[in-house]
């Protein structure tokens, strides 16, 4: 079996390639990424010399590019994972979301379509379906709602999904589409809260949360998200969405004093800052598709997870003060700097 893997020097895509060395090392992994700001290639070195990997530059929106790769390693499955991801990026430029999570999903599907493939899964969002109110916390996303996005993110997300659906509709490809909650772990980018708020933490910076830090999100820790595309990709069905959440809804402060309280830190560090743009509210997912036909449940409880994840920063320091200089610094005071 050989997989390409797309986005897989960032975050989710990274995680994933180490769950599917140890679970299937007779699988044949393509590594692809185009090593923007936040795919980094030190990331993936445990695996870089191993055989049945290889690793390939590419931005999946080089037609030409991506039509080399298949054309040389002619992949049975494909899974998506290459996107631009962060809401406050794509409140300041959209255009970039648009040409990578749209024309690039429609680029890798064609290659899929002239090169045939077994499997086409797209890694998708619980921000598709827009927020849910705070006072209602009898509701949850599931895979029959409507799609609702909030932001140039999210949208170009949805945009996606309803491209990939479409193909399998028109052409036949066999596609398949999960939607995760909010993800954290190792490897994670610190532009997102997570690693932002050990990073700030660990420095006594102060750690900037938007408007009241009500707003509520649904954790998934990073390895159960990788094992259920995995089960996803081995007994999923062509056509079908698969909501993947954690049922562990934090607020933003919540999870901000809980990383202060684990590192030791004063609360005095928390600054709320102005709010996002068309900020939601809350997110929270019902996974009881994927439970009651593949049999995932997420096993990883996000005290635990926090645990784990705050002690892997800890542990490597230098993966992640490596990233946070620069462009990146830049990019920080003008999205935290004046609000």
């Amino acid at each position: 079996m050989k997989i390409l893997v797309t986005g897989a020097a960032g975050f989710i895509g990274s995680n994933f390639v180490f769950h599917m060395r140890k679970a299937h090392p007779e699988y044949d992994i393509i590594a692809l990424d185009s090593l923007t700001y936040a795919g980094n290639l030190e990331t993936l070195t445990p695996v870089m010399e191993e055989d049945h990997f290889t690793f390939v530059r590419c931005d999946i929106t080089d037609r030409e590019g991506v039509r080399k790769v298949f054309e040389e390693h002619h992949p049975d499955v494909v899974v998506n994972f290459a996107a631009e991801s962060h809401v406050d990026r794509s409140i300041e430029d959209p255009g970039v979301f648009l040409r990578t999570n749209i024309l690039g999903t429609q680029v890798l599907m064609d290659a899929c379509r002239e090169f045939g493939i077994q499997r086409f899964h797209q890694v998708g969002t619980d921000e598709v379906y827009g927020d849910l109110p705070l006072d209602r916390p009898d509701l949850f996303f599931t895979e029959d709602l409507p799609l609702q996005a909030s932001s140039p993110y999210s949208a170009s997300k949805a945009s996606a999904d309803l491209l990939a659906m479409a193909y399998h509709r028109t052409y036949g490809l066999p596609v398949t589409i999960s939607r995760c909650s909010n993800n954290y772990g190792p490897y994670q980018f610190p532009e997102k809260l997570i690693p932002l708020m050990i990073a700030n933490a660990l420095a006594d910076k102060p750690l900037p949360v938007y408007g009241t830090g009500e707003n509520v999100r649904d954790w998934l820790y990073v390895e159960d998200h990788c094992r259920a595309i995995d089960m996803i990709l081995e007994n999923g069905k062509v056509g079908e969405v698969y909501n993947i959440g954690g049922h562990n809804e934090r607020s933003n402060l919540d999870v901000v004093k809980t990383i202060l309280k684990q590192l030791g830190k004063p609360e005095s560090l928390i600054t709320f800052v102005g709010d996002r743009k068309g900020h939601d509210l809350r997110y929270a997912i019902d996974p009881s598709k994927i439970h009651g036909e593949l049999g995932w449940l997420p096993e990883t409880k996000f005290d635990d997870g926090i645990r784990q994840t705050i002690d892997w920063y800890l542990n490597n320091e230098s993966w992640w003060k490596n990233i946070i200089s620069g462009d990146y610094m830049e990019y920080y005071e003008k999205m935290y700097g004046n609000r």
